[in-house]
């Protein structure tokens, strides 16, 4: 009888200790499962936001960079001698062109913005120096003199402008930029002959 109790209590001893070592082996498993490095997802997320950073603004040509650097700067300035000839102008014709200059050119340099925005370009946040240095030229003049220095100028910038537009919208890359070069073209011709008309009026 002693014999019989003493096997079943090492029976018991035994299956006690298989399971303790199974649920142990469990737990390790389910452990081992669940744990992820946290550098291995970080890597993973700062390669993936660095790879779309790239590629917001890798695929613009020089051609686009340099449209929109120059058509930035350029609609800057001409928004910025325009309200000079709106405030400054004396001949009518030239307070009203003023007046349409820093309409139309605000809106685009919003436009332009915008399509920056979405490319993650960083266009100039101001014109260059050498059209500062116009801009001050023009705002010593007065009278007639300011007037009809105010239509040479707009008249040259202009031209420049149409060039610069004409040439993204045959030879840019980035569609979006190509779009807006060809949507304001008509727009910068319509401003040339309003400029000339201008000139005219106060020689």
């Amino acid at each position: 009888m002693k014999n019989s109790v003493l096997v079943l209590m090492c029976a018991a001893t035994l299956m006690a200790c298989k399971k303790n070592e199974t649920t142990s082996t469990e737990s390790n498993t389910d452990s081992s499962m669940m744990t992820v490095p946290a550098d291995s997802v970080m890597a993973v997320d700062s390669t993936t936001m660095s790879g779309m950073g790239d590629n917001q603004t890798g695929n613009l040509s020089e051609q686009d960079k340099m449209f929109a650097n120059e058509a930035a700067k350029g609609g800057m300035t001409e928004a910025m001698l325009g309200q000079l000839g709106a405030d400054n102008g004396t001949n009518a014709k030239v307070k009203s062109h003023g007046q349409m200059m820093v309409s139309d050119h605000t809106k685009a340099n919003q436009e332009l913005k915008s399509w920056a925005a979405s490319a993650g370009y960083s266009l100039p946040a101001t014109p260059d120096a050498a059209q500062q240095k116009i801009a001050e030229d023009l705002r010593a003049k007065k009278g007639a003199e300011f007037d009809r220095a105010y239509t040479d100028i707009m008249v040259s910038e202009h031209e420049k402008a149409i060039n610069l537009f004409r040439k993204q919208s045959t030879d840019g890359s980035d569609a979006a930029l190509k779009a807006f070069a060809t949507k304001t073209l008509p727009t910068l011709e319509q401003h040339l002959q309003h400029t000339k008309e201008a000139r005219d009026a106060v020689k």
